[in-house]
Order: structure tokens, then sequence, then C-alpha cells
């Protein structure tokens, strides 16, 4: 009889656990979905006030924004400087946050002056680094974009990756240099391999820092050279937001992340619990 009265208030439990998760998920959805809606919909149907859901869709947002804003050039600009700059930050990183890891130069006090950079707002950063570039002829190029995103993602980069590599046992490297290894060829050959999903989620976080950065896009580059969160905040106008282009701009910016989300989400959540068991 207990036995038949326990699993009857799990079973209440469970329904009323999913009742919550449900409805949490569809809040955070909601504005998303109301987005690719507002993609398809028309400029008079967009600004309708009560909203139609029922509507022959259009595709013209998405043509007319490639057409006349040229958002495919937007769209190449931001994933060379996101790729490029993923592409090269990760090995430096990845040799910093294991150099910190393993040795511990200057101690604590090194690691907080690593991770104190990133309490700097990037408005700080962002005159000094537009001197430089001007000196250096970097500005209005994806090159000095690039650079600037590599500066300022770097310390978090190494900061994080420091977390994994204190989660590889001591053991496996030493072993590798007792079998005779350097311990450049140890850390490729034996802690590279093992620390891969966390540099690959680190490699993630990365790019979408830098896919989603808006400011140093907006001061440091020009109308050839400029990403899409510039060319986003574009579309509003004297004749207010163009609510249906950037809507279908909204969801052509996802499309790259959600990619990239289902491509490599197995590595993603063994990178995020790495290190949670030893």
């Amino acid at each position: 009889m207990k036995s038949k009265t326990f699993n009857a208030e799990s079973r209440h439990w469970n329904i009323a656990a999913h009742i919550i998760l449900i409805t949490f998920s569809l809040i955070i959805l909601l504005p998303l979905l109301w987005t690719i809606r507002t993609s398809f919909a028309t400029e008079v149907i967009a600004y309708e006030i009560p909203p139609r859901l029922i509507f022959h869709p259009t595709l013209k947002n998405y043509v007319l924004l490639f057409k006349e804003n040229g958002f495919a050039l937007k769209f190449y600009n931001s994933f060379v400087v996101a790729f490029v700059s993923t592409l090269i930050s990760i090995p430096i990183a990845s040799l910093g946050g294991y150099a910190l890891a393993r040795y511990k130069p200057g101690g604590k006090v090194s690691r907080f002056l690593i991770i104190g950079t990133q309490m700097l707002p990037p408005i700080v950063l962002i005159l000094p680094l537009f001197a430089i570039f001007s000196t250096a002829h970097l500005l209005n190029t994806r090159t000095g974009l690039t650079f600037s995103y590599m500066a300022f993602n770097l310390p978090f980069l190494v900061w994080i990756l420091m977390g994994f590599f204190e989660g590889v046992p001591k053991e496996l490297e030493e072993a590798s240099l007792i079998d005779g290894a350097s311990r450049l060829t140890s850390f490729f050959k034996v802690i590279f391999p093992i620390a891969a999903p966390g540099i690959m989620s680190a490699g993630v976080l990365s790019f979408i820092m830098c896919w989603n950065e808006f400011l140093f896009a907006l001061v440091l580059t020009g109308a050839e050279t400029s990403t899409i969160p510039v060319a986003l905040a574009a579309l509003q106008t004297q004749r207010g937001v163009l609510i249906g282009k950037l809507s279908a701009g909204v969801v052509i910016a996802n499309l790259p992340i959600v990619a990239i989300s289902f491509f490599i989400q197995k590595y993603l959540v063994r990178g995020l619990s790495f290190g949670a068991i030893k």
C-alpha cells in the first residue's frame, strides 16, 4: 500500500516538474520563435497590432537583406574574423593555461592579474586600440579586428583552460617524460588529446564572443569590413527599426552558432564537465 502511495506521489512530482520545465522552456523560446515568425512577415503584418499569427509567409526580408544591405559580405567578415581569431588564440591560450596550471609562475597573483584584465570595460580599451591601429594602418581591416579580438579574449581563454589542465593527472605527463618524451611532445601527444573536450569548449566560447562583439567592430571597421552586429544595428533608420529585415538578420546570425552546437554537442558537454570527477 505504501509502495503504491509512494509511486503515485512520485508520478505527481514528475508531472509537476515537467510542467514547470516546459513552461520555462516556452518562455525562453518565445522571443526566438517570434523573431523567426516576424522574419517571414511583410512590413505591414510585422507592425500589426494585435499581431496576426496566421499569414502567408514571404522570403522578401531575406532577399532584401542580401540585395540592399550587403549582408553576405558582413557574414563573410564575421566568419573570417571569428574563425581566424579562434584558430590563433586557442593554441596560445592552451600553452599559457598549461604553463600556469603546471608551473604556477607568479603564484595566485599572476592568476588574479590575468582574470583582472577582464574587469576593464571594452570602452576603456577602444581609444588606445584606435590610436595604435591608426598608426599601424590596421583600421578598416579584418586583420586589425582579428588582433583586437585576440587581445581581448586571450586572458579569459587562458583562465578557462587553466582549470581544464589542472584536471589532467600529472602522473600521465610524468610517465611520458620517463619514457623519453620532451615536455613539448608530452603536451601535444598526451595532455592535449585528454584535454581536447575542454579546449574545444573554449574554442566554441571564443568563436561566439568574436561573432557577437559589437563595439570593436563598430569603431575599428568601415563599410567593407564591418560585421553582422554592426549591420544589424544599421537597420535602425530614420523610418524606425526595419523589424522584418532585422528579424531575418537575427535568424541568419544565429545559424552558425546552432550548427556548431549540434556538430560538437557531445564534446561540449564533456568539456563543461571536464575535471569535475578525478
